[in-house]
């Protein structure tokens, strides 16, 4: 059902309507009704107390940054409508929220603004808490608190504290971007084109001493953990196996003799693939290795190399991708089998503080090799091969057995080999020795050749044969390695938690003791993004060494923000406790259902479950892991639209200041700027961001649409893992439909009574409509709770508003059907529209309550029992109707009722019909012949 009034939008004219016509949705009345309701009755307050089994639902918390984005809107509507509808089955439910206060952006936005980053931060805080509010979320407020407040980040001070003095906190010299205008460490992505972002000026690389957390010692528990949380997405969990990157393999020793021959420190390296070690050709280092910096003493060249490779990124990624680049050391390693001396080269591609800092190099079968390598003429020796070359050289050296050096032969350097009919085998090694010389190297694993004693071994022959010989003579020894490095927690810049650390001449790193925390950052500062204030601060900075009493300095690094949002969670649960958390962490822990960005799966979720395993060997909880499920909610995206300019930059036009021409379909045919009139580029459908400006403010569209429309297209136009496009017409859609839904339900409460269903005296007609209304409730129950999949559950709901709409049976059953169908809408609405619900679930009688304590409807069984089924009629596999018969009915009953059914009679006309095939319960299809 339609009307005009459907298709109109909130503006003047539907002002005047709703204040002409009683019956009229009003969204910013009924809301605010609704949350000074909620407000008043601290109706989403929760503790330990009650006899319901506990339900944690959490959202990633957020960076203040200033108002809330459609990504927010999204992320935290998929909690409020999972922890509504848990509590409507049942549930003791807590969903808290806090803010994610400390970091980079503050002090950015404080040097633009000229202010400081707390008084920044702390009125960002304040607004988009409004904002939230607005949005009408089921969130317990009395658990707020900001990251940056005292009371929240002493807990971490603490942690550290105690962590120094097991041995898992430690300080060690790191390589950092280094912006030397700035006088600070860059993050990788603050690097652009190798010059500082704000800057301009040439990062360099620079070692300094920074903190770290042992996260390496909980590697494989890391890595097995995975196996128990079959409620992650398998996507994360592949991620963070492979940034664990557990490795098996071999550390292997090679001495190291310099230019005179006299021998130096040795190298040791580790590798997997030890199969591979002779085809070693040489051997590369890092920069910054100590035998680097110890040849540069006396050698120019390579000294201006080494500092050159200080400037740029320090990341894998940008190493993997960049130009592969070296210089000889004059250095020569003595390879342990052969004894053979191999050039000892620095190279751009070897970090330090990855493994050893030395890799043996094998350009045959490594590709990073293979092309530095290929760059300096080097050898590029093949020992792998694949099953078939191998078959060829067994071939081959059949027929060379009389010779000195078959080996030799078959690799087509001997010349003794064309005599003899092995043509297709020899060119199966030629083309394969071509490959590795010419085009790339053979990566797999296979089948060892020149490789003497080895020659013939697969992978795991040789891994065991030399790992056997080099632990017999001290040489080496089998190791397990992880790619997962500890997690470095310094950071060189102000707004962030001072680590809690004084230095003292006498007594180095000393922990400040626990009785004298929080160690307080100071937020009344002039900050202008040179340096940092509390280094630049005496009187913060200088103190007493607690261990001997003499003058001392305070750490002036503050921790990395990973800090505070990988244990944030836990702080929920335990408000105002003297400790990091108290046993009521035991009661809510482990958190049920954890929701965010994919884009966090592996740094953010990797230390949220490093740190709830520290929180547990400290004693503080009981469970292994900080979340059971997860849910990876996508994007939010939107259309793009911009001009040129003449210098070739765009200007980003905001899809608000935008007209749209749509053709029938919806789809965009033309646009122009509204202020001028004129054409702007359509850019594509990308991620809203600030620097494509097509994000919408949601506070625009609430104040237009209002919250529950809002919330209602966000979970209707995609399934929450998928990205969602924003699309207002859609909003307007689901604006016509809470309309829709609000007019008949008022239509039905005018109607003088509302009486009991008897499902005795209904007819087919109320049986259908009661049958659809149960069926809707055990498909919209199973969408909210197991599928999560709230698009599909608002889908059948429209529909059954169709279903209702078109129900005008005015009987007393007929009533009876229809109220039992709207109340129940109303409670299957409420975790997505709970303003509205709240609202109507007054207007069909019920007093003012909250509606998460009501029950979610439960099908009735009976209800769903079906006295007819529909089943289709095809004519030689081609539907040509459809027929209603009786639940169960036989074949010949079927097969008359469909050859007597008018539609199909008329394809059955002068046909001959050779036989019907009924699949019960589905179709009767007719087999004619013309």
């Amino acid at each position: 059902m339609s009307s005009e009034a459907d298709s109109t939008t909130p503006d003047s004219s539907a002002s005047d309507q709703r204040a002409a016509d009683p019956r009229a949705f009003d969204p910013s009345s009924v809301e605010a009704a609704a949350q000074r309701y909620w407000d008043a009755t601290r109706a989403f307050e929760v503790d330990e107390s009650s006899p319901k089994p506990k339900y944690y639902c959490l959202s990633m918390l957020p960076y203040p940054s200033g108002a809330l984005h459609m990504g927010h809107v999204r992320n935290y509507t998929i909690g409020d409508v999972i922890s509504r509808y848990k509590r409507m089955t049942g549930h003791n439910v807590l969903q808290p929220m806090g803010w994610d206060a400390f970091g980079l952006p503050a002090e950015n936005a404080a040097i633009k603004n000229k202010t400081a980053p707390a008084k920044w931060t702390y009125a960002n805080i304040a607004h988009m808490k409004a904002q939230l509010k607005t949005m009408g979320y089921a969130i317990d407020w009395s658990r707020e608190f900001a990251t940056c407040m005292p009371d929240y980040y002493v807990h971490e001070q603490r942690m550290f504290v105690r962590l120094m003095q097991q041995g898992l906190a430690y300080r060690k010299n790191s390589v950092v971007n280094w912006d030397p205008v700035d006088q600070t460490v860059l993050a990788n992505e603050q690097v652009i084109d190798g010059r500082g972002w704000r800057t301009g000026a040439p990062v360099e690389k620079r070692e300094i001493p920074q903190w770290f957390l042992k996260i390496t010692d909980y590697a494989q528990e890391l890595l097995d953990g995975l196996d128990a949380l079959p409620g992650w997405p398998d996507a994360v969990k592949t991620m963070q196996r492979n940034w664990i990157g557990r490795s098996e393999g071999l550390e292997i020793r090679f001495d190291v003799r310099d230019a005179d021959g006299a021998a130096v420190a040795p190298l040791d390296v580790f590798t997997t693939r030890p199969d591979t070690l002779m085809g070693v050709t040489f051997v590369s280092i890092a920069a910054e290795h100590p035998l680097a910096l110890q040849a540069a003493e006396t050698d120019a060249d390579l000294k201006a190399f080494i500092a050159e490779l200080k400037q740029g990124g320090v990341t894998e990624a940008e190493l993997e991708t960049q130009e592969k680049r070296g210089i000889d050391t004059g250095l020569r390693a003595v390879h342990p089998i052969s004894g053979e001396e191999l050039p000892v080269y620095v190279a751009n591609f070897v970090l330090m503080n990855y493994g050893t800092g030395a890799v043996m190099a094998v350009p045959g079968h490594d590709q990073r090799d293979w092309e530095f390598a290929t760059r300096y003429a080097l050898p590029i020796t093949m020992v792998i091969v694949p099953t078939p070359v191998r078959d060829a050289l067994d071939e081959i050296k059949k027929h060379v057995a009389g010779h000195d050096d078959p080996m030799r032969s078959a690799l087509g350097t001997g010349g003794a080999i064309d005599v003899y009919d092995t043509g297709a085998a020899v060119q199966v090694v030629e083309e394969f020795q071509t490959r590795i010389a010419e085009d790339s190297a053979y990566t797999e694993r296979g089948w060892l050749v020149n490789s003497g004693e080895f020659d013939g071994m697969d992978f795991q022959q040789a891994f065991n044969a030399l790992a056997t010989r080099f632990e017999a003579d001290g040489r080496g020894a089998r190791r397990v390695n992880f790619r997962l490095r500890d997690w470095g927690v310094s950071r060189q810049r102000y707004w962030g938690c001072p680590i809690p650390v004084i230095y003292c001449n006498a007594c180095g790193a000393v922990p400040v003791p626990e009785d004298q925390l929080p160690v307080l950052l100071p937020e009344d500062v002039e900050f202008m993004g040179t340096g940092s204030p509390i280094k630049a601060d005496p009187h913060w900075r200088k103190t007493t060494c607690p261990t001997c009493g003499a003058a001392a300095e305070r750490e002036t690094d503050t921790f990395d923000t990973f800090m505070e949002s990988s244990w944030y969670y836990a702080r929920y649960t335990s408000p105002g406790a003297a400790q990091q958390v108290d046993e009521r962490a035991n009661y809510w822990a482990p958190v049920d259902q954890y929701i965010g960005g994919i884009e966090h799966a592996i740094l953010h979720l990797l230390y949220f479950r490093f740190y709830h395993k520290l929180l547990r060997d400290q004693g503080f909880v009981h469970s292994d892991e900080p979340a059971t499920n997860l849910l990876t909610q996508g994007m939010v995206i939107a259309e793009t639209f911009y001009r040129d300019h003449a210098d070739g930059s765009k200007d980003w036009i905001n899809p608000a200041d935008v007209a749209i021409a749509r053709d029938e379909r919806g789809r965009i045919t033309g646009a122009t700027l509204l202020a001028d009139g004129q054409p702007v580029v359509i850019g594509g459908i990308e991620k809203m961001s600030k620097s494509k400006n097509n994000g919408v403010d949601p506070q625009q569209m609430v104040d237009k649409f209002g919250a529950d429309t809002v919330r209602l297209f966000s979970m209707f136009a995609a399934p929450p893992e998928q990205s969602l496009e924003w699309n207002e017409a859609g909003v307007e859609g689901m604006a016509r439909f809470l309309r829709r839904f609000w007019r008949e339900v008022l239509g039905h409460v005018a109607q003088p009574d509302h009486p009991e269903v008897d499902a005795s005296l209904l007819d087919a007609a109320q049986k259908t409509l009661r049958r659809q209304l149960h069926e809707t409730i055990q498909k919209v129950g199973d969408d909210y709770g197991r599928r999560h999949s709230f698009n599909t559950a608002i889908a059948a709901l429209m529909e059954l508003l169709n279903h209702v709409s078109k129900f005008n049976d005015m009987s007393e059953q007929g009533r009876a059907v229809r109220h039992e169908a709207l109340q129940a809408m109303v409670l299957l609405l409420n975790p997505v529209t709970p303003h509205v619900s709240h609202a109507l679930w007054q207007a069909l009688g019920h007093p003012e309550t909250l509606l998460e304590d009501v029950p979610f409807p439960q099908p009735d069984p009976s209800a769903l029992q079906r006295d007819a089924m529909t089943l289709a009629v095809q004519v030689n596999g081609k539907l040509r109707g459809t027929i209603e018969v009786p639940v169960g009915v036989d074949r010949e009953q079927a097969e008359r009722l469909a050859l007597a059914e008018p539609h199909v009679a008329k394809f059955l006309a002068g046909q001959t019909v050779r036989k019907v095939i009924v699949v019960p319960g589905k179709i009767v299809n007719i087999v004619v012949a013309g």
